[in-house]
């Protein structure tokens, strides 16, 4: 394949709808594989960038790092793939690859820092876009496969949401005997309730109303709180090992840090665009951490579809045509999906 257009939906500017266009992709290298995409899901993440949430984009703008398709066309030199392999692409597509964290397969940390998937710029000096599109060239490292366990339509979400709440639940270490509370019943939460649940953790899901308690106890909650009840902060006091984070509005996190047990830790993976308040006092009392989390490596997003296809844990999903993403941006900022778009690329 030579470089080639691809049809794909683009926001052609920031804050501007998405739109139907083309964009370019290169030629398979040695060690590239061609990925006709099936299914792309819609991250919050991509509306922060595509709304210039986190700083200045590059437009335009190809969102999109949660891929699932089906291997196409394959390098001289791919040792990993087959053409008509089912994988999986997440929000990276290239790093350093000799940092300590890259050799350590953290890629997700990279010194020099990783190549997004999309917003970013790749080693031959051009934009990364991404799978909200037909087709996608990525090099096999940054390549993971979809077990057959797993539709791909539900595997989709699994490379951005399903590693984000897999990777810090697997270091903080939850699992039997552990209690664990996940903020937020959304894109995120509902994969931190349902891998929490199957690692053989007790999950508590905190959310500001009750209005979702019946899904959440079905993906796997023993304990559903609303946080508008001002109760629920002096109930939960000092219950929980590990809080984890998922919504990306700022948090009294005074108010959160004391529901830790003594060494708990409350660990962001949704990021708000607004700086947030903290007391030190918070976490000097009950030495306890205040923590983030990003991603995962390629290595431990391969353990994670593995783990999900063992326990056959797939996101919950709304599919949708490509011309209802902007809509289905609104919908997600206004919390109305129940818990991922995802994109049907066949109709770009």
């Amino acid at each position: 394949m030579s470089v080639t257009q691809v049809a794909a939906y683009a926001a052609p500017a920031p804050k501007a709808p998405l739109e139907r266009t083309t964009v370019p992709r290169r030629p398979v290298g040695e060690h590239d594989v061609l990925i006709d995409i099936k299914y792309a899901g819609i991250c919050h993440s991509d509306i922060h960038q595509a709304r210039d949430g986190w700083g200045e984009g590059i437009f335009p703008m190809v969102p999109g790092h949660e891929i699932a398709g089906v291997v196409a066309e394959v390098g001289p030199g791919v040792t990993r793939f087959a053409v008509g392999d089912r994988v999986g692409v997440g929000c990276i597509v290239d790093s350093c690859r000799a940092c300590e964290q890259c050799l350590a397969g953290q890629e997700q940390y990279c010194a020099e820092g990783i190549i997004g998937t999309y917003n970013a710029i790749d080693k031959n000096g051009g934009p990364t876009y991404g799978g909200y599109s037909t087709h996608i060239v990525v090099d096999e490292n940054y390549t993971v496969r979809i077990p057959d366990g797993l539709a791909l339509d539900v595997a989709a979400p699994l490379l951005c949401a399903g590693i984000t709440l897999y990777s810090p639940l697997r270091h903080w270490q939850a699992g039997p005997g552990k209690k664990v509370a996940v903020v937020g019943l959304g894109g995120l939460g509902h994969m931190g309730v349902k891998i929490a649940n199957a690692l053989g953790a007790e999950v508590t899901v905190l959310s500001q109303s009750l209005r979702k308690q019946e899904d959440g106890l079905r993906l796997g909650a023993s304990h559903y709180y609303a946080t508008s009840d001002e109760t629920t902060f002096e109930k939960l006091a000092g219950s929980f090992d590990l809080i984890l984070s998922t919504v990306s509005a700022p948090l009294p996190l005074d108010a959160y840090l004391r529901l830790l047990k003594v060494d708990g830790a409350f660990v962001n993976v949704g990021a708000p665009e607004e700086p947030v308040a903290l007391n030190l006092f918070s976490v000097i009392g009950g030495r306890k951490t205040l923590a983030g989390s990003m991603i995962g490596g390629i290595a431990e997003t391969q353990e994670m579809l593995d783990f999900c296809a063992e326990h056959g844990l797939g996101s919950e999903i709304e599919v949708i045509a490509a011309e209802q993403v902007n809509e289905a941006y609104e919908r997600v900022l206004a919390s109305d999906v129940r818990y991922r778009f995802v994109i049907d690329t066949a109709t770009i």
